[in-house]
């Protein structure tokens, strides 16, 4: 039994080791991003047209490392100030899908064909989303002005999601001219930002994903892999069925699939996952229910659902058009990586996160303080 528990922690260490590096290096560049790129710079191309401001919006939404949860009310507010819906959701879709941090332990976890294909598999999925709202789905203006103004500025409490992005809706958002601080300040909100806020909100689902993937690594059978590749359609079927409802950020959910193509899982399922996972969960439904409408809904997870399979299938055609098996360069990236410097970013992201979560329980505690008085 020791030598069990000694092995999966093993394991778990082992992947936490991997991708320790790319975390850091992708919440630098989340940083960045943060201080160079504002949402309310693109809102007013998001408006006209039913095929470019799809385009636009999800070209934008694919490095912005936000949550399935956080990116809502920002599409509230990009929808507020007159994006079309098809703009809002291919935002809303490619957004959480990908992003510099989950691009970064892609890099780390996968080979690099998985780590190309998953942010461009994510901008096709969300055009061909937005583009089938605006050409199916004919708009309410008036209706849906009222929903979404509600929404944006009650969303975070209602919707499930703990992320302290979900709150994003700020003066910016609104459109309000705010005066900009100096260079050197920004750039310490922007890592301020990333280290803090945005890696407190991605900590528990990648610590969760980790943890899963160092048991799949351990537990689950070699069999798994003969059982995909004889069923590679029903495989991806049964992982699109898993991703929908579940909520799994685009990060957290690198390694759990990382783990399962080591196991023998077909690349065309694991991408699946990887792209119905952070784009939908129970909460997210509900909110494009209530912002976009019933027929809206339809076509997300539609589109979703088509796109992902197809996507996949393609996929798995392409490694063996390539001559590639999966399982054989699956982790190699991380290599490159000195062990030295593995461990040192792996003690130095787990007092982040240990420090973020001590003045998480810290403001907690205040605030709970402060209501009783």
């Amino acid at each position: 039994m020791m030598i069990t528990i000694k092995q999966i922690f093993f394991e778990i260490w082992h992947v936490y080791l991997d991708v320790s590096v790319f975390m850091l290096f992708g919440f630098f560049v989340a940083a960045l991003l943060h201080v160079f790129f504002k949402a309310d710079k693109i809102k007013n191309y998001l408006g006209k047209g039913r095929v470019k401001p799809v385009l636009l919006s999800a070209l934008v939404g694919i490095p912005i490392p936000l949550c399935s949860c956080g990116v809502i009310p920002v599409v509230a507010g990009l929808k507020r100030q007159g994006a079309n819906d098809g703009a809002a959701l291919a935002f809303m879709i490619a957004t959480p899908e990908s992003g510099v941090d989950s691009i970064a332990v892609s890099w780390a976890m996968l080979d690099p064909v998985m780590t190309i294909i998953r942010p461009i598999a994510g901008f096709v999925t969300a055009i061909l989303t937005g583009i089938a709202e605006n050409y199916f789905n004919s708009p309410k203006p008036q209706k849906e002005k009222s929903v979404t103004q509600d929404l944006f500025f009650n969303v975070a409490p209602g919707s499930g999601c703990s992320c302290s992005s979900c709150g994003s809706g700020n003066a910016q958002d609104l459109g309000q001219k705010i005066i900009q601080p100096p260079l050197s300040q920004r750039l310490m909100q922007g890592l301020n930002f990333a280290f803090g806020d945005l890696l407190t909100d991605i900590s528990k689902p990648f610590a969760i994903g980790v943890l899963i993937a160092g048991v799949i690594t351990f537990f689950f059978p070699a069999e798994l892999g003969d059982w995909s590749r004889s069923n590679p359609f029903l495989s991806m079927l049964v992982m699109l069925v898993a991703g929908i409802p579940m909520y799994v950020c685009a990060t957290s959910s690198t390694p759990i699939a990382a783990a399962l193509i080591l196991k023998g899982l077909n690349p065309g399922a694991a991408l699946v996952f990887l792209l119905a996972g952070p784009a939908t969960n129970v909460a997210t439904m509900g909110m494009v229910k209530n912002i976009f409408g019933t027929r809206a809904l339809v076509i997300y997870l539609g589109m979703i659902a088509v796109c992902s399979m197809v996507m996949g299938y393609m996929l798995d055609l392409s490694y063996r058009l390539l001559d590639i098996r999966a399982t054989a360069v699956i982790g190699k990236a991380g290599e490159v990586i000195p062990h030295n410097v593995e461990l040192a970013a792996a003690l130095v992201l787990a007092g982040l996160l240990l420090r973020n979560m001590f003045m998480h329980k810290h403001l907690h505690g205040q605030s709970h303080n402060h209501e009783h008085k």
